[in-house]
């Protein structure tokens, strides 16, 4: 009778928490450099200083491009498929676990959360592009091919592009509203994990797939060398 309560007790008992890995490091040299990038993109362009302007939008057209390309071949928690979810499933996660704390649903990003990492690569991207194209008020300081559009056409990218900028550091906001909540109500830090790779996990581990991480900086280095000879080649700064 003993050994019987003993062993129903045993099952009651919470599970250790553990740390178990979760970003890879391509994805968080991603994400940091996109921070800083951001960053250097918005204060050169404040104070007219084009040509690191256009570097920072070239650099961050490299991580772009690369984010893509790892999302499809990269670790588990780095694939679109991993996070992609539809809108039922993200209605359901707002309705329910988002609003429980110490629940952890997916080891990457959640329903909602991997639909902003998607609206935010979407709209980076397009904000970049425009600005290849876009013209400045006096015709003298453009992106590499805005030689292929009309002067009209220009203008337009290039006050789509300012906009464009706008809707993105919205996005930012929501993004660190977004942090601030699962860290302060949630007491769950996703800032953590993101610098070190690894979180506190209860429960059954999950299994992630990790693709080796030279492979991931190569494809990095790589994206960066493409950019880099097509706007030698075909771009005029």
């Amino acid at each position: 009778m003993t050994d019987n309560i003993a062993q129903a007790s045993a099952h009651t008992e919470p599970m250790p928490a553990t740390r178990v890995r979760i970003w890879d490091v391509p994805v968080r040299l991603f994400h940091w450099a996109l921070v800083v990038l951001i960053g250097i993109g918005w204060w050169t362009g404040e104070n007219r200083m084009l040509d690191w302007h256009r570097l920072a939008g070239y650099s961050i057209l490299a991580l772009i491009l690369f984010r893509l390309i790892w999302g499809v071949i990269g670790s588990g928690t780095a694939r679109f498929s991993s996070f992609v979810r539809g809108p039922w499933t993200v209605a359901s996660y707002v309705k329910g676990a988002m609003f429980k704390r110490g629940v952890h649903g997916v080891p990457g990003h959640n329903p909602l959360g991997g639909w902003s990492v998607v609206a935010m690569l979407l709209l980076i991207a397009t904000q970049v592009g425009l600005g290849l194209f876009a013209i400045d008020i006096d015709g003298m300081e453009s992106g590499p091919f805005a030689y292929l559009v009309e002067f009209d056409t220009g203008r337009w990218a290039a006050e789509w592009h300012a906009v464009i900028f706008n809707l993105v550091l919205a996005l930012i906001a929501i993004h660190v509203v977004g942090v601030l909540f699962y860290l302060l109500y949630r007491r769950d830090n996703l800032i953590g994990p993101m610098i070190t790779g690894s979180r506190r996990w209860v429960g059954n581990q999950p299994g992630v797939r990790f693709v080796p991480a030279w492979l991931g900086l190569s494809l990095m280095a790589a994206c960066a060398g493409l950019v880099w000879l097509v706007i030698s080649l075909w771009g005029r700064a």
